[in-house]
């Protein structure tokens, strides 16, 4: 005998309660009631066989499983999205959702022009963009088309490499003109340095030898890529930019170039099984192409 297990609407109420705290708060994301949504939690701890939440004066407690159970729910929430994008246009039909992962500068501060340069030419395309400093899952479906730093090694992973995009030290005309100029690499240590709380694998890869640019010689310290380079733009200290975003802002000044220059190798990515679909190929081109002349300095 074939047992059903919980379909996904049930999952989908699970998320929204653990994201919200609240059977009020996920109802209300959802758009549903909250005799509904309460019903779809009954059900799933029954299917289950166990208890997802407990209940306090202060709202509802997950559990242990609840916490275990989250990822997968998460991953069944990527692939219902995968579905839909897939199922949102013909094979032939440029028109339909494509959905873009990117760090938070690509995708905040690079992207929104070209994507805006795309809309024009293909105004049936929904494009959905998330950022993020995490690295997507493409063999999950996470997303149908990524902008790595970082080569992909997965073989059903299509990806073209687009050129370097070269980092540099600069700060605010406004912080050289009230502290002066460091002339060496040594004399960063006497200045206000913007950098991560956290180190990621690829800084330590990246970061120049006999530079003060570890945790401890920040004055700033963030995990957050627009925090830092809004903090530079203000005229807080010292940080690294993208040469080409540096570009755009006349008042930000290039620091020892010639001994700091991190050259960021750059691709697009997407599933092979992708290549069939026509908005997908069509925005991942277009992609491509806008990044490799910003990566050149065509701007």
């Amino acid at each position: 005998m074939t047992t059903i297990g919980p379909g996904w609407e049930l999952y989908r109420s699970f998320l929204a309660v653990m994201r919200e705290g609240s059977l009020s708060g996920a109802a209300r994301a959802l758009g549903m009631t909250q005799p509904s949504l309460g019903r779809h939690m009954r059900e799933l701890e029954s299917a289950l066989g166990a208890v997802l939440f407990a209940r306090s004066p202060q709202g509802l407690v997950p559990t242990e499983l609840a916490q275990e159970l989250v990822p997968h729910a998460q991953a069944m929430a990527s692939a219902s999205a995968a579905l839909q994008r897939t199922a949102s246009a013909g094979r032939g039909e440029v028109s339909g959702s494509v959905r873009i992962t990117a760090s938070e500068i690509i995708g905040a501060e690079v992207l929104p022009p070209m994507l805006t340069a795309f809309r024009e030419r293909h105004p049936g395309i929904v494009i959905e963009l998330v950022l993020s400093n995490q690295t997507a899952d493409l063999l999950r479906r996470d997303a149908d088309i990524a902008i790595r730093m970082v080569q992909p090694s997965q073989e059903a992973l299509v990806a073209r490499h687009v050129g370097r995009i070269e980092l540099g030290l600069f700060a605010h005309r406004s912080y050289l003109d009230a502290h002066g100029h460091p002339a060496t690499p040594a004399d960063l240590a006497g200045h206000a340095l913007i950098g991560f709380d956290t180190e990621a694998p690829y800084v330590r890869r990246l970061r120049p030898t006999g530079l003060p640019l570890s945790r401890e010689h920040f004055a700033l310290r963030t995990d957050s890529d627009l925090a830092g380079l809004a903090a530079l733009r203000a005229g807080f200290g010292i940080g690294f930019v993208q040469v080409g975003l540096a570009r755009r802002n006349p008042h930000l000044v290039r620091l020892l170039p010639e001994a700091v220059s991190l050259p960021l190798e750059t691709w697009v990515v997407m599933h092979e099984d992708l290549r069939q679909s026509l908005r997908v190929r069509r925005l991942f081109d277009h992609l491509a192409e806008a990044l490799g002349g910003y990566a050149r300095g065509d701007e």
